[in-house]
């Protein structure tokens, strides 16, 4: 299998931490979406990461279908996450948050980055609900009793809430600080602390 995308989105992040769990064997094309954008089209018209080549040659995009496909193949009793019921949801819930903060995080930081202006209104809301979604995972990790929402190892959800943890406060430094978040910072700090987290990561690089 081929993972194409740098390991500071944390839409790749989470799709090679769960290759990485699963023991499943893959190669990291660590391709960016505008500096290798002609790498991309071979395989996803959009040029969105992740995306990821199997070994047949067929090609998945979106990390949630990307994961479900990965959940699947390990088998969904031993999946990073429920395989039914109120728990299942709950953790898709928590993704959610995560992802849709990931989502404004990464479309601001190019609107910033590639408009000429930005309504004064827009930068307010977007930065509000940035730090609104940071909040709701905080108290989420401080209202658990235990280290992990999916028992003694991290699951998916676990996973991108250190994810996004790590990435907003390096991309979004000026109003993002991990120390307004004591719990969620406790999260993120013993998930970066893992083998896997060690192995799969990478300090933001702004595109070029």
């Amino acid at each position: 299998m081929q993972l194409i995308g740098q390991f500071d989105s944390p839409f790749v992040r989470r799709v090679g931490l769960a290759l990485t769990r699963y023991g499943m064997a893959f190669e990291h094309l660590p391709y960016g979406s505008f500096s290798d954008s002609d790498q991309f089209v071979v395989h996803n018209p959009l040029r969105r990461v992740p995306t990821l080549v199997l070994d047949s040659g067929e090609v998945l995009i979106d990390s949630y279908a990307i994961l479900d496909h990965l959940d699947e193949t390990h088998g969904r009793d031993r999946a990073l996450i429920a395989a039914s019921g109120p728990e299942r949801r709950e953790a898709l819930r928590r993704c959610a948050i995560a992802t849709g903060i990931a989502d404004k995080s990464v479309n601001f930081f190019y609107a910033r980055t590639f408009a000429t202006a930005l309504a004064p209104e827009f930068i307010a809301r977007t930065e509000g609900q940035i730090l609104a979604g940071l909040a709701e995972l905080d108290r989420e990790c401080a209202a658990r009793s235990g280290d992990w929402w999916f028992g003694a190892e991290p699951g998916h959800d676990d996973n991108i809430a250190a994810c996004i943890a790590r990435f907003t406060s390096e991309v979004y430094a000026h109003i993002v600080k991990l120390a307004d978040f004591p719990a969620l910072a406790d999260h993120s700090a013993r998930a970066e602390a893992r083998a896997e987290f060690q192995a799969i990561q990478q300090a933001f690089i702004p595109p070029a």
